[in-house]
């Protein structure tokens, strides 16, 4: 039996520099969780699925904190709160997409204390594995939601391995379209990742969503120049209207040139266990005129290769209207 509510012992520690957080996890290894804003861990901790021997709270480490414009574009702290860079006068006029996307993660109360980096590493949310299953992702050999009877309303319609659990981030489709750089540390050094290698579907690794290692942390996000001021458009359809994860999200960035398309960037979310970069449709619209038949056009063959599972073929033709939509509308 699952005992709620109530948390194992940890030891909590709050360090204030980069260099002693590296030497805790050094310290502990696997027996160590990371922690930003906390909402996400404090429902592992509550529900007993996740007993750390520490937890090491990063919150007091100034230097991964802020918004500031750089040479090359701008970089965001991993724990800059999902509220800074929503009112942020830097990301609404140049990198309004992903202002867009915060805004629509939780309620007001979670995104003054969730952050970014949080925001986009995430454990995933299926049903499941969430309630301490011993399923593939757990370290088992069964997925308990890919079967006659499982349910998978919420869960993959690209990219399942074994798993079929799904991204549910909503800064993590807007980044992918801004071709975000990930900055992860360790006292070894540093490393810069795009989103292709930052997330990782279960056929690289199916125990985790993103490419940071436990001795790592993920410190900053940069966004280049290249994808400033172009058209945006960010769009999340779930069962209520807050605090609630996306069934399916849209983060499109599109350069138009003379009224046509000289490229983009579309990334759904809620589809896959990493944000999924429509590729293809990307290269159907390409230089063609921004009107409503490649609109279409674009949402019809946004959902070539989708595999729906017992509940969630509905998934198709909304994936289809988004991109439809995100396309048609998006703006400067």
């Amino acid at each position: 039996m699952i005992v709620k509510d109530i948390m194992a012992p940890f030891d909590l520690y709050q360090p204030v520099q980069l260099k002693d957080a590296f030497s805790l996890l050094e310290s502990f290894g696997t027996d160590a969780w990371k922690m930003a804003g906390g909402y996400d861990s404090m429902d592992w901790f509550k529900d007993r699925i996740m007993r750390p021997k520490a937890v090491i709270d990063l919150t007091g480490i100034a230097e991964m904190k802020g918004i500031k414009e750089t040479a090359d574009g701008v970089e965001i702290g991993a724990l800059t709160t999902l509220t800074e860079i929503e009112n942020s006068p830097i990301i609404k006029s140049k990198y309004r997409l992903l202002a867009d996307a915060v805004s629509h993660v939780a309620s007001p109360q979670i995104r003054n204390n969730g952050t970014l980096g949080g925001n986009v590493s995430q454990n995933a949310r299926c049903l499941y594995y969430r309630y301490g299953l011993p399923c593939y992702r757990a370290g088992g050999t069964t997925c308990f939601a890919d079967t006659p009877e499982g349910v998978t309303r919420e869960h993959a319609l690209f990219g399942a391995d074994r798993c079929v659990a799904v991204s549910s981030s909503d800064g993590a489709p807007a980044l992918t379209a801004l071709d975000a750089k990930f900055v992860i540390r360790s006292s070894s050094g540093e490393r810069v990742v795009g989103s292709d290698d930052f997330f990782v579907g279960p056929s690289v690794d199916i125990t985790r969503l993103t490419s940071t290692k436990p001795e790592e942390i993920l410190t900053t996000i940069r966004l280049p120049n290249s994808w400033a001021g172009k058209n945006f458009y960010f769009e999340k359809v779930t069962d209520r209207n807050t605090w609630d994860f996306p069934l399916v999200n849209v983060a499109a960035a599109i350069s138009v040139e003379g009224g046509a398309i000289k490229d983009s960037r579309i990334v759904v979310g809620g589809v896959s266990a990493t944000p999924h970069r429509l590729t293809q449709v990307e290269g159907i619209i390409q230089g063609k005129t921004l009107d409503e038949h490649v609109a279409t056009l674009a949402g019809q063959s946004s959902t070539r290769d989708a595999r729906p599972l017992n509940y969630n073929g509905f998934k198709i033709p909304l994936m289809a209207s988004l991109v439809t939509r995100a396309v048609r509308n998006a703006t400067a």
